[in-house]
């Protein structure tokens, strides 16, 4: 399976590490915007070894066009930012590219266009492609549904300078119909992610926590969304679609 990424930040540059290490995924490229860079090896900057022959490309210098024709891929994942799909967006919707979108923020409006896209591919887009977050909003969900008067407190931490509330806290409240006033915030040092849902009973209290202790977990996110995506049909997906047929119960052989 071809894979061509977009975004090359700190996050960006761990899940190409992690893909690289896959065995299933061949990361035929990297685009983003700086013209630094341009066409290093992506093995070779980031000291993984690996004989792939993918290269890092500037948006400024390549048209995604040129980047297809020359190097075309199954799946693009994107960890750029809102304006990342500008560059890509209608040319991998009009060659049926399949499209991860882990960017955290998008506008109503963003959101409406990878709606327009998934008329025509297979579009998936997660604010936080972690498969530990996904499950947990998952779990929860289940135990509300059990213990609907349970209250109900979510607990995020991230690093010291990250601004506002965390956008996966924000969407795990949505999830839960939890008021954004009960998110608690702790920003301190590196902290990479940690959400923690308190579930408290009147006997008992339930924790459910993720914690991100690398950035490498976005890439295995990606890997898993890669692996269940590349059969689906075109439409737009979430993680919680490709995640719900492993909880149904499977019958004894």
């Amino acid at each position: 399976m071809k894979v061509g990424l977009i975004g090359f930040g700190k996050t960006g540059k761990a899940v190409a590490a992690t893909v690289l290490r896959n065995k299933e995924l061949i990361l035929e490229w990297v685009v983003r915007r700086s013209k630094l860079l341009d066409h290093r090896s992506i093995p070779e900057f980031l000291g993984e070894p690996s004989d792939e022959p993918g290269l890092i490309y500037s948006s400024s210098l390549t048209t995604i066009s040129e980047l297809l024709d020359e190097h075309p891929v199954d799946i693009i994942i994107d960890f750029s930012s809102e304006t990342g799909l500008d560059y890509y967006g209608n040319e991998a919707a009009k060659r049926k590219v399949k499209i991860i979108s882990a960017v955290s923020h998008y506008s109503e409006e963003t959101i409406q266009r990878l709606k327009k896209y998934a008329e025509k591919t297979a579009v998936l887009w997660s604010p936080n492609i972690t498969l530990g977050v996904n499950y947990l909003m998952i779990a929860a969900r289940y135990l509300k549904k059990i213990a609907p008067n349970t209250d109900m407190v979510i607990l995020e931490e991230h690093f010291k300078d990250k601004s506002g509330v965390s956008g996966t806290a924000k969407i795990i409240a949505n999830n839960l119909d939890i008021e954004h006033q009960e998110i608690k915030s702790v920003r301190a040092g590196g902290i990479i992610g940690k959400h923690e849902i308190i579930c408290g009973f009147p006997f008992q209290t339930v924790r459910l926590i993720h914690e991100s202790i690398t950035r490498e977990a976005f890439g295995n996110g990606a890997i898993f969304v890669a692996q269940n995506l590349i059969g689906k049909e075109k439409g737009f997906y979430t993680f919680e679609d490709l995640l719900m047929p492993y909880f149904a119960e499977q019958k004894n052989s």
